[in-house]
């Protein structure tokens, strides 16, 4: 703010000696050390009150954005509305959730010593009527017969 090089400083000190005398110097620069402390409290205190009244501003201005935001949320999905109505694809929050396909439940384990147990697990899984088995070309195992 105040730009005071080092010859600007050695000018005031040699004039605050010769006019105010040296035996009274230090109490002039208590004095004046006082003066600019409450200066600084002073403006600090007014910039913190003008920041936080920007602050406050800034919250206002996002409240109202945010009240508009949700009023217009409110009448594109009125909350009497059927699910149907609703346009985000997201299921009605009432409806239960929708079951697990038969192909995400988990197989039970084969018994050791059976001809599950020799045969891979991906080939023991069962075929979809749109997708044919994965050993439809294997050898038939003992005592299968080959349809």
């Amino acid at each position: 703010m105040f730009d005071i090089g080092a010859t600007e400083l050695l000018l005031i000190v040699v004039v605050a000696v010769v006019v105010i005398g040296p035996k009274d110097l230090p109490l002039a620069l208590r004095t004046a050390g006082k003066w600019i402390g409450k200066m600084r409290r002073l403006s600090n205190h007014f910039r913190s009150g003008l920041d936080a009244m920007i602050r406050e501003a800034e919250m206002e201005e996002m409240e109202k954005k945010w009240r508009e935001q949700n009023e217009r949320i409110m009448r594109e999905h009125p909350a009497d509305a059927p699910p149907e109505v609703e346009r985000t694809g997201a299921l009605p929050a009432s409806s239960p959730p929708a079951a697990a396909p038969a192909a995400m439940t988990p197989l039970p384990a084969p018994t050791p010593g059976s001809a599950e147990a020799a045969v891979p697990a991906s080939t023991t899984a069962p075929a979809t009527p749109d997708q044919p088995r994965a050993d439809a070309d294997a050898q038939p195992a003992h005592g299968e017969t080959r349809a």
